[in-house]
Formats: C-alpha cells, sequence, structure tokens
C-alpha cells in the first residue's frame, strides 16, 4: 500500500521528490524482495530467507536515517519477516516464511477493522496530509483496503498451497505488488467522489 510521502523543505510542494529520495524510498520497499526473490533463485529458499531478514533490517535502518520514523507498514512487516524467518531457518521448515504474507496481511486487515469499528478510519490517520477526503470518503476507502488485505492474505494461503517454493517467491515478488497497485489506482474514482477539496463531490451515494 502506498506510503504517505514526507514534506519537503525549501518550499518545495509536500509530494515533491527528488530523483534520489523517490529512489532510496522504492529501495527500502522494495528491495527486500528482489533480494529474496535473485537470493531463491541462487542458493535456496533457507539462503533468501536469511538475506530477506538482513535487507529487511538495512531497509528499517534507512527509513530511519532518512525519515527519522518508521512507516507502520514497513515496521509490521519487517517484525513478521524477521519472527517468522527465524523459525524458518531454526526449524528447516520453509511454511513458516511462506505464511509470513498471510500473518501481514491479516494484521493489516484487522487494524483497519478495528479503526472503523471505533471510528477513527486509520487511512484518515496515515493519509490525511496527503488526501482530503469526507469521512464517508475516508470510511468507504478504509473498509476497501480492509477487505483488499483478507482477499491478498486467502490468495497467498491458496498460491504457496498449490505451487511449488520457487512460483511462490516468484508470485510474492511480482505479484503482490502490481496487485496492490493496481487496485490502488482503481480506488482514485471513489477519492475524487468523496474528495472534501474545492469542487469535490460529495454524494452520499454507496461506491
Amino acid at each position: 500500500m502506498p506510503q504517505p510521502p514526507d514534506a519537503e523543505p525549501s518550499g518545495r510542494p509536500q509530494n515533491a521528490e527528488s530523483g534520489a529520495a523517490l529512489a532510496t524510498k522504492l529501495a527500502i520497499e522494495l528491495g527486500p524482495l528482489l533480494v529474496f526473490f535473485a537470493a531463491n533463485a541462487a542458493a535456496g529458499i533457507y539462503a533468501a530467507t536469511a538475506s530477506f531478514m538482513a535487507v529487511t533490517v538495512v531497509a528499517l535502518a534507512v527509513a530511519w536515517w532518512r525519515y527519522h520514523k518508521l512507516p507502520m507498514m514497513l515496521l509490521v512487516s519487517a517484525v513478521v519477516v524477521l519472527v517468522f524467518g527465524t523459525l524458518t531457518l531454526y526449524l528447516r521448515d520453509d511454511t513458516f516464511i511462506k505464511l509470513k504474507p498471510t500473518i501481514v496481511y491479516l494484521a493489516f486487515a484487522a487494524f483497519l477493522g478495528a479503526g472503523l469499528l471505533l471510528k477513527k478510519p486509520v487511512l484518515e490517520l496515515l493519509l490525511g496530509s496527503v488526501f482530503n477526503l469526507t469521512e464517508p470518503g475516508w470510511r468507504k476507502l478504509t473498509l476497501r483496503w480492509a477487505l483488499f488485505f483478507i482477499a491478498m492474505a486467502v490468495l497467498n494461503e491458496i498460491v504457496w498451497r498449490n505451487v511449488s517454493t520457487d512460483t511462490w517467491v516468484s508470485f510474492k515478488a511480482f505479484g503482490f505488488l502490481p496487485l496492490t497497485f493496481v487496485f490502488a489506482l482503481s480506488q482514485m474514482p471513489l477519492m475524487q467522489r468523496y474528495s472534501d477539496a474545492p469542487g469535490g463531490k460529495d454524494t452520499g451515494t454507496s461506491a
């Protein structure tokens, strides 16, 4: 799921990032997955798991150095990677690392769902400085992302239980991210419909 951009100095727009900053952000978010894929192709799932854990720690360090904070989604994912990666290596059972996406996606869905129950849409807290939506808009967007994460958890379970380890690793590296990107783009009409900016429309109708 896209992370909210950080404000840049020198009076530039909040969502403007230099090429170097964008490259750093992509490296933080995609680097561990690409290393995981490459290491699996070269040396197998256990070497890939160890590499995944190491690069995830590096990504956390770079995120802290660059932004002076740790994005929630990256932090949750890193904790699960380290815990399930350790179990994978210690028990020599790749089931644990294959469960990692399922656990992360369900954790995100539960977090968003809890916010809806408490009438505090989490996405508004995360993205409110970037997007300006009405209250119904934030609720609908949060619900959609929660359902998407549940669907992704189910998809991961179907894939890893029915294909080879190499195929699952390829799907993890090159399947989950495009699906997330396409889903995020598909939410733009809803965000435009419920925009609270001048000229935006809040129809109050179901999305």
